[in-house]
């Protein structure tokens, strides 16, 4: 049994089915391991060995990126996920952050470095005749160190919706450790073929893409998500297995629907966030399985969906989970909920997601003491998430822990009022936040897009609310902006401080008077088309 991603791939060398199709090309596992370890000689004839061995991929999903992947494996080396959407001294910090002391990338993501001082980086055109030359001319692989299990297979930056994104180490166990479970759920084999849409420098496509062709020996399409293209992607490529992390499932069923939508190979859609509603209406739209789960990128807090999740919920979590309170120490009291289903005591029940544990599977941010000593202490895990769980342990989650609203005198979590919002079918996506209010404490904002061609005018939205009997009064958006898009990471996670930012603004702008369930159009106009 496979300890590393080293072993797994080493398995794969005399196999001759696909490893990797992209555009009209194919490649087989066994071309694709050859390729891979002549890169890892070329990489390690120009590292300096003296300092760390940390190799930087600043690449969009591609071959490239899948070859960059295997050869930091194969050559005992450490790859660090770059996130191509980062610009300015914010990508410089992160590649120096990581100690890169090579930095791979192509014509799509040079000129991203212009102007950026990146001393002792050396960067490296992957596509450029020279780098050809030496993978080409690469002497016998001598791998730097052979990978043990707890050891690093890649560095992966958070999100950085709270704040600056930070280096994880993920262990290579953690890819032997996760592929089996939904290989196995699945029976996915080397007829399957897996979309890798999500990016590939973040450990959701790793830990839920990634991990299942390279367990399984399916083949693998590296692509860049597009909401237009997905479809055309997964008929075209034969895709029966796809990972997503955010929001992917609301952009594609924010697409028209069509008849045919469902004459097509995909058979399970895996990955985490989204809305009961969404899975629910991509399972039947797009006819096959979706499996939604709850993890941090730290990899410390698991939570998983089973037969029975109640509406709203995310699962149940794995042994040691819990909601604690982060300024007591102590555990919340279980959720209770009023005869209309809305949380009745959110004070007593809202809190932290905790690992109880302790660090689980998360082994530290890398060179970052400081960062990693907040989020274990106590011997537990906490991570930044909110949450509440219910008498029978179903959690059900609240926010960030920034995203507590003081609304006359009560504290409101965003969580639940997203929820809710989502039930109205012609929003796609919500934020919803808090803004200073004009006397004293929050004013609950809510930042939505619409779906495709749908409008939606103050009226329809007041008859929506006034019929969510789970709502409280309280919890009303005072106001509401309407937006063609919101900001997001490249995990489609939304970024609410620059929401937050941005106060009461937004050119399609509603406000409700206090005490008043109207609202009043102040920005822009009404209706507001997609």
């Amino acid at each position: 049994m496979a300890d590393t991603v080293t072993q797994l791939l080493q398995a794969r060398s005399d196999d001759d089915t696909t490893a990797v199709a992209f555009g009209d090309k194919t490649w087989t596992w066994r071309e694709h391991i050859a390729s891979a370890t002549r890169q890892a000689s070329a990489v390690i004839a120009l590292a300096d060995t003296a300092r760390p061995m940390h190799v930087g991929v600043l690449l969009p999903n591609s071959p490239a990126l899948l070859t960059s992947l295997a050869a930091s494996a194969l050559g005992g080396y450490i790859t660090v996920g770059i996130n191509n959407t980062r610009r300015g001294d914010a990508l410089a910090a992160d590649i120096l952050r990581a100690d890169c002391q090579i930095l791979l990338t192509d014509a799509t993501a040079k000129p991203l470095l212009d102007g950026l001082d990146l001393p002792g980086v050396r960067i490296v055109d992957v596509e450029s005749d020279e780098w050809a030359h030496l993978v080409a001319n690469a002497g016998e692989l001598v791998p730097h160190s052979v990978p043990t299990a707890m050891d690093t297979f890649m560095l992966i930056f958070t999100s950085g919706t709270s704040g600056n994104p930070k280096p994880v180490q993920l262990a290579h166990m953690m890819v032997p450790f996760a592929g089996p479970v939904l290989v196995d759920k699945y029976q996915v084999t080397t007829d399957d073929v897996c979309y890798l849409s999500m990016p590939l420098f973040h450990s959701a496509a790793i830990m839920g893409g990634y991990c299942v062709a390279l367990c399984s020996g399916a083949a693998m399409v590296p692509a860049t998500f597009s909401a237009t293209r997905f479809l055309d992607d997964v008929r075209s490529y034969g895709i029966t297995y796809m990972n997503y992390v955010g929001r992917p499932l609301s952009y594609i069923l924010a697409t028209p629907e069509l008849p045919d939508d469902a004459d097509n190979p995909l058979r399970v859609a895996f990955g985490n966030e989204a809305t009961d509603r969404d899975i629910d209406e991509f399972s039947r739209r797009f006819g096959c399985t979706v499996w939604d789960a709850f993890g941090s990128t730290e990899l410390a807090i698991i939570i998983t969906r089973e037969p029975g999740t109640p509406a709203g919920s995310i699962g149940k979590g794995y042994p040691g989970v819990a909601i604690y309170d982060s300024e007591t120490g102590k555990e919340c009291a279980p959720a209770q909920f009023d005869e209309n289903g809305a949380l009745a005591n959110p004070d007593e029940a809202i809190g932290e997601i905790v690992n109880t544990h302790g660090a689980g599977l998360f082994v530290g941010y890398y060179n970052d003491a400081d960062s990693t000593a907040e989020r274990i202490r106590d011997g537990k895990y906490w991570s930044g998430d909110l949450g509440y769980r219910d008498a029978d342990e179903w959690i059900y989650l609240a926010g960030r822990t920034g995203d507590w609203m003081r609304v006359d005198g009560e504290n409101i979590a965003a969580g639940p009022v997203e929820r809710i919002l989502m039930r109205e079918t012609k929003i796609s996506r919500v934020a919803v936040y808090g803004v200073p209010d004009e006397h004293v404490g929050d004013a609950v904002m809510a930042a939505i897009v619409l779906r495709d061609n749908v409008t939606l005018t103050p009226e329809e939205l007041v008859e929506f609310l006034a019929t969510q009997s789970d709502l409280s009064p309280k919890a009303w958006p005072t106001y509401i902006r309407i937006d063609a898009d919101l900001p997001s990471t490249a995990t489609n996670k939304i970024v609410k401080r620059e929401l937050k930012a941005q106060g009461v603004a937004g050119t399609r702008l509603w406000r409700r008077e206090p005490r008043s369930s109207d609202y009043q159009v102040v920005g822009g106009n009404s209706p507001v088309p997609r």
